[in-house]
Formats: C-alpha cells, sequence, structure tokens
C-alpha cells in the first residue's frame, strides 16, 4: 500500500502560481503512476493531469494544457503539479492519487489511493 498527502495550497490572484505537492509513504513510490484531480464547489472530480512511474511521461487536461506541469522525485518519494497563470476557474480542491496501472489514468476508478486534498483559490 501506499498513503499519499497533498501540500502547497492557498489563495493566489490570477495570472499567480502555485506548486503542490504529493509526499507518498509506505511502498515503493516508483511502482506507482500519480495522477492529479480536482473538484470544484457542484462539480464532478475531474482529471487534470498524470505522471508515469518513471516521470518520463505525462498527460493533461485539454484545460489546463501548457499552463500547468507534472513531475516527479522518486528518490524524495514526492510528486508535485507546478501550476502557472491560473485562473478563477481553476479554483478548485486538488487531490493527488496513486496507482499501479500504466493505462487509463484519465479515470478516477483507475487509482485506489487518494490524498484528502488541498484547496486552491484563484482571486480574480
Amino acid at each position: 500500500q501506499v498513503q499519499v498527502v497533498e501540500s502547497g495550497g492557498g489563495l493566489v490572484q490570477a495570472g499567480g502560481s502555485l506548486r503542490l505537492s504529493c509526499a507518498a509513504t509506505g511502498r515503493t513510490f516508483s511502482t506507482y503512476s500519480v495522477g492529479w484531480f480536482r473538484q470544484a464547489p457542484g462539480k464532478e472530480r475531474e482529471f487534470v493531469g498524470a505522471i508515469s512511474r518513471s516521470g518520463g511521461s505525462t498527460e493533461y487536461a485539454d484545460s489546463v494544457k501548457g499552463r500547468f506541469a507534472i513531475s516527479r522525485d522518486n528518490a524524495k518519494n514526492t510528486a508535485y503539479l507546478q501550476m502557472d497563470s491560473l485562473k478563477p476557474e481553476d479554483t478548485a480542491v486538488y487531490y493527488c492519487a496513486a496507482t499501479t496501472n500504466t493505462w487509463s489514468l484519465r479515470i478516477r476508478a483507475a487509482y485506489g489511493y487518494w490524498g484528502q486534498g488541498t484547496q486552491v483559490t484563484v482571486s480574480s
């Protein structure tokens, strides 16, 4: 098993940046793909992006492509979500999730391990 904990959320003005961290404990972090999801009030939890076990492959939702970047440091058991050019519509609770799957990383059901979430608020 693995446990993941997000941190780094907060309040930022539109156009600003934040970096979220996803710290993992438990079994070898490098055996897990990591996904980032977000959930705004009254909306479904949606895919933001994902990174492969080695970090060599990433994918993103169209809404964040070119603005957000996911990376990981397996030596530190941590994944990151760098968010630039933030918009008010990026306001949501952001969740980190881990899976031993290497496919369907855009689907919530593919992930068995979730963090508690961290709030990101972007003011206009």
